[in-house]
């Protein structure tokens, strides 16, 4: 079970949910253990940042837990890892373990999550962002009304041409934070 990490009020604010690997951190596989982890070299100042303004959201999937790669506690223990290390308060981290062949409810682009921390959390979904280095992530925006940011790293320049939404497309997380945070 995914902990919440920064009980905060409901209080109608804005959010960055923000997808993990590829983004956040180096896209290296199924990862299973915490020292696998890689943060590109702007991610904790630009989440740091965007810690000032926004409600923080991870939301990632991740199919090797459907796939029996990893268990789901071992990508849980990937994330605290990543929420500790970026020392800034996350209102929830949001796990799909499915395979999008599922047809699950919770797999990006689907707006299971984004809808859920908007009854949960309190969260305007309309003055909101979502930032990811794969189309879906920037169709989950699309859905939900809020504005996409589609960054380079990971396997965004291999899936720009996939792109099927309008978004802003940026080099990586230092760049959607600054895009962010100059709106």
């Amino acid at each position: 079970m995914t902990p919440r990490l920064a009980p905060l009020p409901r209080d109608g604010s804005p959010a960055v949910f923000l997808d993990r690997d590829g983004t956040l951190i180096e896209d290296r596989g199924n990862l299973s253990d915490p020292s696998q982890v890689v943060f590109y070299p702007r991610t904790h100042d630009a989440v740091r940042r965007l810690a000032a303004r926004f409600a923080l959201f991870i939301v990632t999937n991740q199919a090797g837990v459907g796939e029996g790669e990893i268990t789901l506690e071992e990508a849980h223990r990937v994330n605290a890892h990543v929420v500790r290390s970026l020392a800034v308060p996350f209102r929830e981290i949001y796990v799909c373990p499915h395979l999008r062949a599922d047809n699950c409810e919770c797999h990006k682009p689907k707006p299971h999550f984004p809808r859920r921390a908007e009854r949960e959390h309190g969260i305007d979904l309309r003055r909101s962002f979502v930032v990811g280095d794969h189309p879906g992530d920037v169709e989950l925006a699309a859905s939900v009304g809020a504005r996409g940011i589609f960054v380079l790293t990971g396997h965004g320049a291999r899936h720009r041409p996939d792109l099927k939404v309008p978004c802003d497309i940026v080099d990586g997380i230092g760049e959607a934070a600054d895009r962010i945070l100059s709106l």
